[in-house]
């Protein structure tokens, strides 16, 4: 099993080993708001660990706003490719490569265009993401990797740009904000289907 697919299982072991204990300790997600578990247990929890506070209602609001295909709540910002090589150079290149192309279990970024049929499929933004706007909202809650959701708008839309020119998606010169964004129409843009089950909406 590769380096890559390990830190895959383990992820998904942790995410799922996440859900499981909110599900059993009662953090249930609303619409807008989030009940928390209050009293001796919760404080007998992270003082048992040792470090670390409870969540705050708060804190889950920062994650409580997606950005979905069609750009919806988008924030005012603007920025460009070459705007986004400096904030990439600082954030993403240890992780990504200087080129996105990926460095020990970091995946690529860059490169995989009509490789997802062959033997070799090679996922990136270029080659695998629908909605450019999704790589924004990504990005900005996620990203980077050892700060996430430190990025301000701007430096978002610079950094996407950035990631869509090295991709040759736009050029560096290329101002994405919350309009032009949405337009931006991605490689893999149908290469996914609607799921037909009835219970999916």
């Amino acid at each position: 099993m590769s380096r890559r697919s390990i830190f895959y299982v383990l992820g998904v072991v942790a995410l799922s080993a996440t859900a499981a204990d909110l599900a059993r300790h009662g953090y249930v997600s609303g619409s807008k708001a989030v009940g928390l578990k209050k009293g001796r247990g919760a404080a007998a929890e992270a003082a048992r660990y040792g470090f670390g506070r409870e969540a705050t209602t708060a804190d889950f609001a920062k994650h409580d706003h997606l950005i979905g295909s069609k750009g919806t709540g988008l924030p005012k910002g603007r920025g460009t490719g070459k705007e986004g090589r400096v904030i990439y150079a600082q954030s993403c290149a240890a992780c990504h490569g200087l080129r996105g192309e990926g460095s020990n279990d970091y995946p690529p970024l860059v490169g995989g265009q009509d490789s997802l049929k062959s033997d070799k499929p090679l996922p990136t933004v270029g080659s695998y993401w629908p909605y450019a706007t999704t790589v924004w909202d990504y990005v900005n809650r996620a990203m980077p990797y050892q700060n996430p959701g430190t990025l301000k708008p701007s430096e978002v839309y610079a950094l996407t740009a950035y990631l869509l020119a090295m991709n040759g998606i736009v050029s560096e010169d290329f101002e994405l904000n919350e309009r032009t964004l949405p337009a931006v129409k991605m490689p893999n843009r149908d290469g996914f289907v609607p799921d037909p089950r009835p219970d999916v909406k």
